[in-house]
């Protein structure tokens, strides 16, 4: 039996977000719905999240001993890791010590933090189908996995290069010829989450679109945990980070089957309790493991259109051990909106445009900094026709106006 206490009491349900952005602001909305206490933890202040938690903390998470200190003194019923900069062998510590529970588990915290650890587990572990691949060092490593040395070949043109850790396809890059290797190793330098000095370098997969499959575990009946999958969600992205998704994307049966399959797997050997985001290649009838995140995916923000229980409110409730429905309301499609402008005290301009397109949303995610490729929205739109759906999402995000405040509001 699951009891939920009532915030800011002494039996209080208390839940700690590491990391605070708009995938964690719609986490923390969903489990004030259930009557949780919310603790919202980030780099920066009033990050979105922070913007609706009961509490909110600006803490560097790859500092151990002030992670630690923070934990040891909420003393959080659940930790929920919501980013990849994480000072996880702390969480690992205070998980087996009994002190909290991170969810979906401090191993999986771990393993999916960065690249080479979930690419392992899948391809070596697990021996599921991946593109070809090598981890590198140095830009000499790099040029030798590519290219080839001592009689070997390599990797070839063209290959995606990509920080071992970083998020929204920061740092990543297509190379398409040798003259490209030193860029593409600095652009990966630069855009890593943390600095390790070390990228993976993939051959390039000839899709025919790509998937993210959520996947839930969620505790059924019985009270032991069961594998639950959204229908799948097709997406484009522009030099690795989303900007265009919906629900459901077709797929022929045996691809289907083959992607919860993937899916599946993967997240049986995480394990525990919580919602993932799978992210899958697929030509034909061919499905190929890519990444998978342990939380709400940027591109399952389109949920929020098309599921009874959206991503956020299917993380809420797994994690909390209550009873989930995957079940499909209408298809639908996402569509992201840009800052436009690097400033601070952006306005928003021309809502009431954007919401004149039928059946359409909006979520403006209240970050206090803008940049002109930062993810400041997104559009949401509902039609039985996912073309429509498609179209309207993104006339929708079109004619929101991102920008500085006048100068006579100033």
């Amino acid at each position: 039996m699951t009891t939920l206490g009532t915030p800011l009491a002494p039996h209080a349900t208390r839940v700690m977000l590491l990391g605070s952005g708009e995938l964690g602001k719609e986490v923390v909305i969903e489990l004030q719905r259930l009557g949780v206490e919310t603790i919202a933890v980030d780099r920066y202040a009033h990050a979105p999240a922070q913007q609706v938690a009961h509490h909110a903390v600006t803490l560097a998470m790859t500092d151990p001993q002030a992670l630690r200190a923070l934990i040891e003194r909420e003393r959080p019923a659940l930790v929920v890791p919501e980013i990849e900069a994480i000072a996880t062998p702390v969480l690992e510590a205070l998980e087996a010590a009994g002190t909290v529970r991170v969810i979906p588990t401090a191993r999986a915290a771990r393993l999916t933090m960065d690249r080479e650890g979930i690419r392992r587990l899948a391809a070596e572990t697990l021996g599921l189908p991946t593109s070809p691949y090598q981890f590198c060092s140095s830009l000499e490593e790099l040029r030798a996995a590519i290219d080839g040395q001592d009689g070997q070949s390599g990797i070839g043109y063209p290959c995606i290069v990509k920080p071992v850790m970083s998020s929204s396809g920061k740092g990543q890059s297509r190379i398409d010829g040798s003259a490209d290797i030193a860029h593409a190793w600095q652009y990966a330098m630069d855009g890593g989450r943390v600095s390790h000095g070390r990228v993976i370098v993939e051959g390039f997969i000839d899709f025919d679109y790509e998937i993210t499959q959520l996947t839930v575990r969620a505790k059924g009946a019985g009270g032991t945990i069961e594998t639950h999958f959204c229908e799948p969600i097709g997406h484009i992205q522009q030099s690795g980070d989303y900007v265009e998704s919906w629900q459901p994307h077709p797929m022929s049966a045996a691809a289907r089957q083959e992607a919860q399959r993937i899916a599946q797997a993967v997240t049986d050997d995480l394990g525990g309790q919580g919602l993932f985001g799978v992210e899958l290649f697929v030509k034909g009838d061919q499905v190929w493991f890519s990444e998978v995140s342990p939380r709400p995916h940027d591109t399952g923000m389109v949920t929020m259109a098309t599921q009874w229980q959206s991503e956020f409110e299917l993380h809420a409730r797994a994690i909390l051990g209550l009873p989930v429905d995957t079940t499909l309301q209408s298809p639908g499609a996402s569509a992201v909106i840009y800052g436009g402008v690097d400033a601070e005290d952006i306005v928003f301009a021309d809502i009431e445009k954007a919401l004149a397109v039928p059946q359409t949303s909006l979520r403006l995610f209240g970050k206090p900094e803008s940049f002109v490729k930062r993810r400041m929205g997104v559009a949401l739109a509902r039609h039985d026709d996912l073309g429509i759906a498609r179209e309207r999402a993104k006339e929708a995000a079109s004619r929101v106006r991102p920008g500085k405040p006048p100068e006579d509001a100033r």
